[in-house]
């Protein structure tokens, strides 16, 4: 296959944008000699708690770590279930796998691809432990509708917010609306630490000291009367009664570095900006695919406010093609990468060898059938997007 010409930037469908700023934080950085989790992790951390509306956020490796450590606070081990939905990137559901869980899935609502919440009591037992709702492709689940299940069951509720920070949802913002948010900072994320990184923010004292041992392998400073510290809020040097280190239990080493909180601190004071260009963008592709046959336009909540990490459409049946021949002509004929992010969990390897099967989640199998994500991020110009719209309105014909 030749590989066809790219224009516009469109062979990088989503992502972030640096700039000058991101440089000079890093060079402060690197002038105090790069620490691990330093100074800079906790501004990030005390930046990211005041923008989300939460008492506590927790930097860590990647939104993967984050989700196992809100499992570990929420209590979650063997035998315990986790319900999230079957339509997201997988690692939301290994990560609860990987501590000896059980993951229940729950169907989705056709219009938001969102977990469905009138699907979601059938799926509560009593040994349903936690309930991750995943705020897919830039919009918020129906929190209050979810969190009032949760609370009449004593469940715990954490929100997978990779693909929202910003987003609303009636007046609330993405990782304050459950008992726990995760988000991911990933260099295809709305914003990003350089290339990796992610954070778990709560309200819950309980939780967050949870959280915070746990990332640091569980490692506490001894001091008078029994009192400890983690090694993360320890201040040095400290008086000489503070002289042991103590571990909890078996921990992990999930911090983040000042460095990549740095950029973080910058990302974080554009992000508003990135989320608004997000939007003009998907109001501009709105406008142009309006009305063609067989076209599905994302729909979205009144009570959201949509951040479009991606702008997702579904091919239906009385399209001119079909999804394949769809994504195929996009990339070979105009050179746009289209693409079809995630397969329906419950029907990969891991999980069919759990007992899952076809048929457990009929919503999100026939959309698996007909979504199709569309190039969108903040370094598109007006050009590019109307190239965009001009190339499907002519596979449309």
């Amino acid at each position: 296959m030749i590989k066809p010409e790219i224009k516009y930037g469109l062979e990088v469908a989503y992502g972030t944008e640096y700039g000058f700023e991101e440089a000079a934080a890093l060079m402060e950085v690197l002038r105090n000699l790069g620490p691990s989790c330093g100074k800079k992790v906790k501004q990030f951390e005390d930046d990211l708690a005041l923008y989300c509306g939460t008492r506590h956020a927790i930097a860590v490796t990647n939104a993967t770590s984050g989700l196992s450590l809100a499992g570990i606070a929420a209590g979650v081990g063997e035998g315990d279930e986790v319900i999230t939905t079957p339509l997201t990137w997988v690692a939301t559901a290994m990560a609860f796998s990987s501590l000896g869980a059980k993951v229940v899935f729950c169907d989705i609502d056709p219009r938001t691809l969102n977990m469905d919440p009138r699907t979601l009591e059938a799926k509560m037992t009593p040994k349903t432990k936690l309930i991750v709702p995943v705020h897919l492709f830039g919009q918020c689940c129906r929190m209050d509708e979810i969190m009032e299940i949760a609370r009449k069951r004593g469940v715990l509720v954490a929100e997978d917010c990779a693909h929202n920070p910003g987003s609303e949802y009636k007046g609330k913002r993405a990782g304050s609306c459950g008992d726990m948010g995760v988000f991911s900072f990933h260099q295809q994320k709305n914003m990003s630490t350089l290339g990796e990184g992610g954070a778990v923010t709560m309200s819950d004292r309980t939780l967050f000291e949870k959280v915070l041992s746990y990332r640091s392998l569980c490692a506490r400073i001894y001091g008078p009367s029994d009192k400890y510290l983690s090694v993360d809020e320890a201040e040095f040097p400290m008086g000489k009664e503070y002289w042991k280190l103590h571990f909890d239990d078996v921990g992990f080493n999930y911090r983040m570095t000042d460095a990549q909180a740095a950029v973080g601190i910058e990302q974080l004071k554009k992000l508003d900006g990135f989320n608004a260009r997000r939007q003009e963008i998907a109001a501009r592709l709105g406008e142009r695919l309006e009305g063609i046959r067989g076209l599905t336009l994302p729909w979205t909540d009144p009570d959201s406010t949509h951040v479009y990490h991606l702008y997702v459409v579904q091919i239906e049946s009385d399209f001119a093609v079909d999804k394949t021949d769809f994504m195929w002509e996009m990339y070979t004929a105009y050179g746009i990468k289209v693409w079809n992010n995630y397969m329906p969990i419950h029907l990969t390897k891991p999980y069919m060898d759990r007992g899952h099967r076809a048929g457990e989640c009929p919503v999100t199998e026939a959309a698996f059938q007909k979504y199709v994500s569309i190039p969108i991020h903040p370094r598109l110009g007006d050009e590019a997007v109307d190239y965009v719209a001009d190339c499907i309105r002519k596979i449309a014909r």
